[in-house]
């Protein structure tokens, strides 16, 4: 092993026991609160139905790794073995709740390839291969980890902090109130639409990934930065902001609930979209023990951040698509109820200061980057901080306090743009042609 390769092969695998330190530490607590942790329930996948996920999605990024043909065999072998599953289950008559039918086959793919790069590869393509198996399952995890979360939030935190959410949103205009309004003047036709956007985004995501990583057949090697790390690290940093923060979004603490969890019972008041709440002095409010407490930051704002950053160098239509995602998104967290409009300006931050940290590891840690991410983390904590502690002055001077918000959030992006924008070298003044000299004689 080189000199070269050695530091960098003991940080993958410091991040490596780290993260299943962190995934055992995650069950364990899980396992206490009487919910299954993420290792138990990826494990159950292999042979139970699997739950709606990016299955699929994680066995297209492992593909990037593979030739042609190899995918194709990967490919067949996924949905020969969902085939399978779906017989056997069909023949001994086995309950399968819907839209859990496949998934089995992609998961037991990638485990194939992880199997053949420990037995049939060696040296650079053994570690190539061994990537890309990683990259699928980190998705899959991701998303199991994320729910894994989600469950410890409703156990562990009583009590939701809304009220004062909702009196900082005054600040703002109640935009989750205007939101909904119009939602519901465009239906049926912008519900669905948004719907659909709202619950695609990580399909959009690995879009994007699989985009950035097409060369990597090619070329054997894997890009030195994709969208796919920012958006697990976002995933994996953002419940922990949950577990400080607990708020389960308009359409909960001052609405009848969605998706079976809820209910005017627990709201505060039956306001949401056509009331905007008055403006009373906030307390932490308790509510049912099953609804996640996952809206500051808005994770999916976050995301489609990213998403949106990470289109910027793409073809036309890839922007295209990452504009639209991103005000889609938007859009859909607040028309739904699923968010206040401080949480969007909370997850515009928060996704830029991860960002920028991943794009500062990858180039070194230099003064801009260290600054740029300093300076986030402290916008982020100051935006949080003032959402907690002064709601009430929030409330009552909107035209002071709106105004800083939203200026808060621009001064992080001008940072991360200034901080990110490719250096141009500057192009050097031409030399001078040296004048025609006379022949000797």
């Amino acid at each position: 092993m080189s000199a070269r390769r050695a530091p960098r092969v003991i940080l993958w695998a410091a991040a490596a026991l780290v993260a299943l330190g962190f995934l055992i530490a995650l069950e364990v607590v899980a396992r206490r609160n009487g919910v299954p942790g993420p290792i138990t329930a990826q494990a159950r996948e292999v042979v139970f139905p699997p739950k709606p996920g990016p299955l699929y999605g994680g066995l297209a990024l492992m593909m990037v790794v593979l030739t042609w043909r190899q995918r194709f065999i990967a490919a067949a072998f996924a949905v020969g073995v969902d085939l399978v599953f779906v017989l056997v289950r069909w023949a001994v008559d086995a309950h399968v709740p819907e839209d859990q039918y496949f998934g089995n086959g992609a998961l037991w793919a990638m485990l194939g390839c992880a199997v053949v790069a420990i037995t049939r590869r060696t040296g650079p393509e053994r570690l190539l291969m061994l990537k890309g198996v990683g990259l699928g399952l980190l998705l899959v995890t991701g998303r199991k980890t994320g729910d894994t979360w989600l469950l410890i939030t409703s156990k562990t935190r009583p009590t939701v902090l809304d009220p004062y959410v909702a009196m900082a949103d005054h600040a703002l205009g109640n935009p989750s109130w205007v939101a909904g309004r119009i939602l519901d003047a465009t239906a049926p036709v912008g519900t669905h639409v948004l719907d659909l956007v709202y619950a695609q985004l990580a399909v959009a995501a690995v879009v994007v990934a699989l985009y950035q990583l097409r060369d990597v057949a090619s070329e054997r090697r894997f890009p030195r930065h994709h969208l796919v790390r920012t958006f697990l690290l976002i995933g994996l940093l953002g419940p922990g902001v949950y577990m400080l923060f607990p708020v389960v979004g308009p359409i909960f603490a001052y609405g009848p609930g969605t998706s079976g969890t809820g209910g005017v019972e627990w709201a505060v008041a039956d306001l949401w979209p056509h009331t905007p709440p008055p403006i009373t002095l906030p307390h932490p409010v308790p509510y049912d023990g099953i609804t996640p407490r996952n809206c500051m930051p808005s994770l999916h704002t976050a995301w489609a951040t990213a998403i949106f950053l990470h289109t910027r160098t793409g073809p036309r239509l890839l922007r295209f698509a990452g504009t639209f995602w991103l005000v889609a998104t938007l859009g859909a967290t607040l028309g739904f109820g699923y968010h206040y409009g401080v949480d969007l300006v909370a997850g515009v931050v928060f996704a830029l200061t991860v960002e920028g940290a991943v794009r500062t590891f990858d180039r070194g840690w230099d003064r801009s980057g260290v600054v740029l991410v300093a300076y986030g983390t402290a916008v982020f904590a100051a935006l949080l901080m003032a959402y907690r502690y002064l709601p009430m002055e929030m409330a009552a001077h909107p035209w002071l306090y709106g105004p800083l918000v939203l200026l808060a959030m621009a001064s992080v992006i001008y940072g991360y743009v200034r901080t990110t924008k490719p250096r141009q070298p500057k192009s050097a003044a031409p030399a001078p042609r040296p004048e025609p000299q006379p022949e000797p004689v």
